[in-house]
């Protein structure tokens, strides 16, 4: 019985394998040989074609084969990105054409020069640069335009401690070689028109945005823009993360729902169209041209919109509908989910990693599978059909959209973001409805009349709604406990509810329960592990210390805020004060310029000075300094500014007999897109480190 239900099901899991294998490398701490995944998936892929009539040994060769693709796969998207390409950390001129151009809420704009030079006498660089311009810069630039600006370069940041988010590897994929901020207004060099479909779809983008926020103003023409364009630069910060708390981030994460709409807008109206004509309709396959039109529509949409994961996913699953549509078979199905998911893992495996492509998959995985189990309740609930009997089934599949996908996705949120929102099934209610119905149509009307000069006709109405939909963002994050902070989510943790949740969705046999289990395990893991004691920034100018929910800080000159808020949102407390206090029972005891952390003070805190009295360093396993040390006590590991300028920034855990540190480079090990220090420091005691 279980055989015949789940007959056809394992197939499934092709994805599964392909992502562990992706993450596998993503996970490693040295670079392995290029030729060892496709040393692995060519031998283990020719014995499943031998083992093919032996389903005993065809599974695991099978799985094998799989995971080896997807690490071949990440292996070539990283020898195929061009190696770092070290930025000077000073000011200087900066030549280079304009790629994109993002607009920003203070009405700056920050633009992405391609192949940009730093010198007339070297070669360009085969990375981009993203430069901020001046606020009040008289020149505006356009895609294609050479500009010549003078800014302040910066590579991409550290992470603001071992395990977070890895910006470096970010910009390492999407060929950015780092940014910078102008210091004098830009010099326009050539007005070149852009070059190829690229250049042209990215005037189109820049056309669309400027018409949107110009036209509209404010938060609501930023928003507007962003539905259409995929560019959020301009929202300003308070109402992104209004939308971020209230839920509804997934409207500025243009993915399904907008693109959904497009084309069931276009599969609607062309359908109209051919059946007003008599012989159309009679003699012309007018739902087939429909869905091709629809599917056009959408890939135009796709590319106007960035193609980022969600809207390509989104698109390669339309696809699929369509090619169902023709065929008159069924169109929703979890394999349709896979195969999108296969061909972004093999085309850009490093996305896995991202927020992003976790938390769209997951929410369609879960909305798929949900929707099976409860078509029959649906059934009943519509009952002998009629106007309430739809009402009732269209209330209840929007309430059903927006708990399933949530409680799918919502623990890639906490473990990337450190909160869950308590009210997105109400804010989702609301406000969904309202962009399908209203404000996307309105949108769409308003593309049409631009190229006449006439979109303001259409502007003025999608105003409200997008008005509406930013009270709604604004209303909910007001609401009380609108958000709730988790502790960190380990990553294991993260795995076992991944697995956990692809095991409940993927089987339809009652076995498939045993994935909740798995679940409820990895919901549980931030309550289960340790976070770290201690937090030293990659500058040195700020050391967090963790007592229970509350954090107390000691904060240098130059501090960034952006550290200090990734390290409350890993540790779900709130910042007691940004100068250590004089004690904290059985956390911290300072006296002068030195402080002892710990319960039984392992820890030696120099918040001043260079060197550490002798007569302080009995019972200390540890010395960290806020300036370069020089005399540290004897067979004790110590962390100064020296120390993290080459190993970046460093977590502590403090136990009673010993103390562990992590450091970033350990932690993150020697990848292509690390970072190398220029010399590396003499190694911890091996006790010290792990």
């Amino acid at each position: 019985m279980i055989r015949e239900a789940e007959r056809g099901r394992a197939g499934l899991w092709l994805p599964v394998c392909l992502g562990f294998g992706t993450a596998l490398y993503f996970a490693l701490t040295v670079e392995p040989p290029f030729w060892l995944g496709f040393a692995l998936a060519g031998p283990v892929g020719l014995g499943c074609w031998f083992a093919r009539s032996w389903p005993g040994a065809l599974v695991p060769l099978f799985a094998v084969a799989a995971m080896a693709t997807g690490f071949a796969a990440a292996q070539l998207a990283t020898h195929r990105a061009p190696p770092l390409e070290p930025l000077p950390a000073r000011a200087m001129f900066v030549e280079g054409t304009v790629r994109a151009i993002e607009f920003l809420p203070d009405g700056a704009q920050r633009v992405i020069l391609a192949q940009p030079r730093l010198n007339p006498d070297t070669p360009p660089l085969r990375r981009d640069l993203r430069i901020r311009l001046r606020a009040d810069d008289p020149a505006r630039a356009e895609v294609g335009m050479v500009l010549r600006v003078r800014a302040l370069l910066r590579p991409p940041g550290l992470p603001a401690y071992p395990g977070a988010w890895d910006l470096q590897r970010d910009a390492f994929f999407t060929r950015m070689a780092g940014g910078g901020r102008a210091l004098n207004p830009a010099e326009i060099l050539a007005p070149a028109p852009p070059a190829g479909l690229s250049g042209w779809l990215e005037v189109t983008r820049a056309a669309i945005a400027r018409r949107f926020t110009i036209g509209m103003g404010g938060a609501a023409g930023a928003v507007s823009a962003t539905l259409f364009t995929g560019l959020t630069a301009a929202i300003p910060l308070a109402d992104r993360a209004a939308f971020r708390d209230s839920g509804l981030a997934h409207l500025l994460a243009v993915a399904g729902l907008h693109i959904g709409i497009v084309m069931g807008l276009f599969f609607g109206l062309t359908r109209l169209l051919l059946t007003c004509s008599e012989h159309a309709a009679l003699h012309w396959p007018c739902k087939q041209i429909a869905a091709g039109v629809a599917v056009l529509a959408g890939g135009l949409y796709m590319l106007l919109t960035g193609m980022h994961v969600p809207i390509m996913r989104s698109f390669a699953m339309a696809c699929l509908f369509t090619l169902a549509v023709i065929a008159g078979r069924r169109a929703f199905t979890i394999r349709g989910l896979g195969l999108a998911a296969i061909v972004i893992l093999l085309l850009a495996p490093h996305e896995i990693t991202g927020v992003s492509f976790q938390m769209s998959f997951s929410a369609v995985l879960a909305l798929i599978a949900g929707y099976a189990v409860l078509r029959p309740a649906l059934t009943r609930l519509r009952g002998e059909g009629g106007l309430w009997g739809s009402l009732r089934v269209h209330a209840a599949m929007l309430a059903l959209t927006s708990l399933l996908a949530g409680v799918a996705s919502a623990p890639y949120g906490a473990y990337h973001f450190g909160h869950v929102q308590a009210y997105f099934v109400l804010s989702n209610l609301l406000a969904v409805p309202l962009t399908a119905m209203w404000v996307m149509p309105w949108g769409l009307v308003a593309i049409a009349l631009m190229p006449i000069g006439l979109e303001f006709l259409a502007l003025w109405p999608m105003a409200f709604g997008t008005e509406a939909i930013l009270w709604i963002a604004r209303a909910t994050t007001a609401l009380p406990a609108s958000t709730i902070a988790i502790p960190a989510m380990p990553f294991w943790g993260l795995i076992t509810f991944s697995l956990g949740l692809g095991w409940l969705c993927i089987w339809r046999a009652r076995w498939r329960l045993l994935g909740i289990a798995a679940m409820a395990l990895g919901l549980a893991s931030p309550w289960l592990a340790h976070p770290a004691d201690i937090f030293v920034s990659a500058d040195a100018r700020l050391v967090g210390v963790r007592a229970g929910r509350d954090i107390f800080v000691q904060a240098g000159a130059g501090a960034t805020p952006f550290t200090l808020d990734a390290w409350v949102q890993h540790w779900a407390g709130d910042v007691e004060d940004r100068r250590l206090p004089a004690a904290v029972p059985g956390v911290l005891g300072c006296d002068g310029p030195l402080c002892r952390l710990g319960p039984a003070g392992q820890v030696l805190l120099l918040r001043q000075g260079e060197s550490v009295p002798p007569e302080a360093c009995a019972g200390a396993l540890l010395v960290i300094a806020v300036e370069p040390l020089r005399k540290p006590c004897p067979d004790i590991g110590f962390i100064d500014r020296f120390t993290v300028w080459r190993e970046g920034a460093h977590a502590v855990w403090i136990y009673p007999d010993h103390v562990r540190v992590l450091s970033d480079r350990r932690d993150r090990g020697w990848r292509p897109w690390v970072e190398i220090p220029p010399r590396r420091r003499p190694e911890l005691p091996p006790a010290m480190t792990e």
